[in-house]
């Protein structure tokens, strides 16, 4: 689970919450209310882990959240980072996952790119490869 506590800060400055996250130093914004900072802090995380895959680091595991409100990525950006952290367990690099896809190294890129929609039987088929599948859960909204 990519459950990552965040710090909420009120902003004595200018006035609203600024958010940081303890586990991804990278990840900071802010908003004029907690829901607008919050909201925002999926916006920040993800620039920060889709960072972290270009640059080709290892994705910060989550820390407890210790009462703190936690923000994770959406449910596509999750599914992206898993396949990211499977080539890395198993030592795939981005020509060998097309490869064995028989895809063209671009489709690998944009399969990585958590800004773009890929479609998900394309997700399940590169997990497929790297021994993996997908299984979701659905919870009650906090």
């Amino acid at each position: 689970m990519l459950e990552y506590p965040v710090e909420l800060t009120p902003d004595a400055e200018d006035g609203g919450f600024v958010v940081t996250f303890p586990d991804v130093s990278a990840a900071i914004t802010q908003g004029d209310t907690e829901d607008e900072a919050l909201k925002y802090a999926v916006e920040a995380l993800e620039t920060a882990l889709e960072n972290i895959i270009n640059s080709g680091q290892s994705i910060p595991i989550p820390s407890a959240s210790g009462g703190r409100k936690i923000v994770s990525p959406s449910p596509l950006s999750c599914v992206k980072i898993a396949i990211y952290q499977a080539m890395q367990e198993k030592g795939v690099i981005k020509a060998e996952l097309a490869r064995r896809l028989g895809w063209h190294p671009p489709q690998v890129d944009r399969l990585l790119d958590l800004n773009h929609a890929s479609k998900f039987d394309q997700l399940e088929s590169a997990l497929e490869v790297l021994g993996k599948r997908v299984s979701v859960t659905v919870v009650d909204a906090a």
